[in-house]
């Protein structure tokens, strides 16, 4: 694969999931990833700070769609009606032909406590992005950050489903069954 050719990151990504999978998290270096994406260790270093947070990369873009998704919720949405716009959004991005990479990635990170913990900062970072965005709608606290918890809450208990290669149904569709689940739950601690 020729060094010019498009999309650096993503072939980085897909390197680096293809080794740590093969022989390790801690076993693998940045220039065994950059080798068999092609590239060169400077390009890996000059899209992603370490080895770990090639695993992380769309954790922004994640945020951005999500809090999008959110302000152009109606006017009349409920904070939880919000959210699941938002987290319609997101899902519609892991469709199906991402699953098997989506199961590979979860293992990879279900062996390391140090992606576990940078996996735990990700979903402190979505749910603070839903809030964030519930709060320019004028939702006070503490019912903004309650209600982007349950959808963090929901998309991570949904994605887990959705990766297991048994399942069939989409992601936004266990998405959406998540938070129902949750909402009713709520509903029920009175």
């Amino acid at each position: 694969m020729a060094r010019w050719e498009p999309n650096a990151p993503l072939r980085l990504v897909n390197a680096a999931v293809a080794l740590f999978a093969e022989q390790g998290y801690d076993a693998t270096t940045v220039n065994e990833i950059a080798e068999r994406a092609g590239l060169t260790k400077t390009t890996f270093f000059r899209h992603f700070t370490d080895k770990r947070e090639v695993l992380f990369a769309g954790q922004e873009i994640h945020g951005r769609l999500l809090a999008d998704a959110i302000a152009a919720s109606p006017d009349g949405a409920t904070p939880l009606q919000a959210v699941a716009a938002g987290l319609d959004a997101l899902s519609a991005t892991f469709t199906n032909d991402r699953r098997e990479f989506s199961t590979r990635l979860r293992a990879v990170i279900a062996e390391n406590t140090e992606l576990q913990e940078r996996s735990v900062f990700k979903r402190v970072h979505l749910a603070a992005a839903m809030t964030d965005a519930l709060h320019k709608r004028g939702v006070p606290e503490p019912t903004a950050s309650l209600a982007a918890e349950l959808g963090a809450r929901a998309y991570y208990q949904a994605y887990d489903k959705w990766a297991d290669p048994t399942n069939e149904q989409t992601l936004t569709d266990i998405t959406r069954q998540a938070l129902e689940q949750l909402r009713a739950a709520a509903v029920r601690l009175d």
